[in-house]
């Protein structure tokens, strides 16, 4: 506590550990994000002490102007912490000091007018042709229970070969994908509509489940079942494809999300353009696809070389 007490007052303390019970109890945050914003917190307090040049008061917190946090998020830049960690950094300290304006202790105005440090845009990271193929397949599944094996793979092929979220494929009912049907229609984010494509291979990886699946697959209730007959949940295929990283020597970015990224790829590689990629993915806004041009530079280039007339 002597040491804790270097960095701020006993109130100030008292208070921050208050805040932290209230973020455990009330807002049943993970542990992880419980640790970041104590560590956070602190960082804080002990870059406050030595920029007053004492134990930081609440007083102190009142008159934080832009200018200290600014200060603190240059001297964190300085030890090499990137974007992501800043933006969380200030984050917390928002979370606290909204904590204590709430309880009329301080005025929070001066975080408030910080901006979050830019984030920088991280590609997505695709599985190869063969690697999707290969994930996909029937005979690529790892569980003893055939059924089990058959529903993961269609799972796994409606990612691929529909380009959808995880969340979108277990959202699916029994009467969405029928015999003779050549589109899917899928309701996406912000309950958003988009017809897919809906692949003669996607079709018959679904129906083989269908056939092998134990349980009655009333037409209200969810297609794809857990072992036990509820709504498959998204963590047991994720942990599917863990295991399958580990069968195939896999990346760790092959998740069942790369499945989706390998779909949009594969298809820009194949010549397809980005504005129906962009309906195909169900993305509100053409820069959120442009991401995948970066993926795919190599085609662009080849592109250009054969379309330019100058080139």
């Amino acid at each position: 506590m002597n040491e804790l007490l270097t960095m701020a007052d006993a109130r100030l303390m008292a208070e921050r550990a208050t805040w932290l019970q209230s973020l455990a109890g009330e807002r049943r945050l993970s542990q992880h994000t419980l640790d970041a914003y104590e560590r956070d917190t602190r960082q804080f307090l002990t870059f406050m002490t030595g920029h007053l040049a004492g134990p930081t008061t609440l007083k102190d917190i009142e008159a934080l102007r832009p200018a200290d946090f600014r200060a603190f998020l240059a001297a964190r830049r300085r030890d090499g912490t990137g974007a992501r960690s800043l933006g969380r950094n200030l984050a917390g300290l928002r979370s606290l000091l909204r904590y204590l304006e709430k309880k009329g202790l301080v005025n929070a105005a001066g975080a408030g007018a910080i901006r979050s440090p830019k984030q920088p845009k991280s590609l997505p990271k695709p599985l190869s042709d063969t690697q999707a193929v290969t994930v996909v397949s029937n005979d690529a599944q790892l569980h003893e229970e055939p059924w089990i094996a058959a529903r993961d793979a269609a799972v796994m092929t409606l990612l691929y070969g529909c380009g959808l979220r995880i969340s979108e494929a277990l959202d699916l009912l029994p009467g969405d994908i029928t015999p003779g049907a050549t589109t899917l229609r899928i309701t996406g984010k912000g309950n958003k509509t988009r017809l897919v494509p809906l692949l003669s291979v996607v079709f018959e990886a679904v129906d083989k489940y269908r056939k092998l699946c134990p349980y009655h697959l009333a037409a209200d209730q969810p297609l794809f079942r857990g072992a036990r007959g509820g709504k498959l949940q998204q963590a047991i295929i994720q942990q599917t494809m863990r295991k399958m990283r580990g069968a195939f020597g896999l990346p760790e970015t092959a998740t069942p999300h790369a499945l989706r990224h390998s779909f949009a790829t594969h298809l820009l590689a194949g010549g397809g353009d980005l504005r129906t990629i962009q309906e195909l993915l169900g993305h509100a806004s053409l820069s959120t696809t442009q991401v995948y041009t970066g993926v795919d530079a190599s085609r662009l280039l080849d592109v250009y070389d054969r379309a330019h007339p100058r080139a």
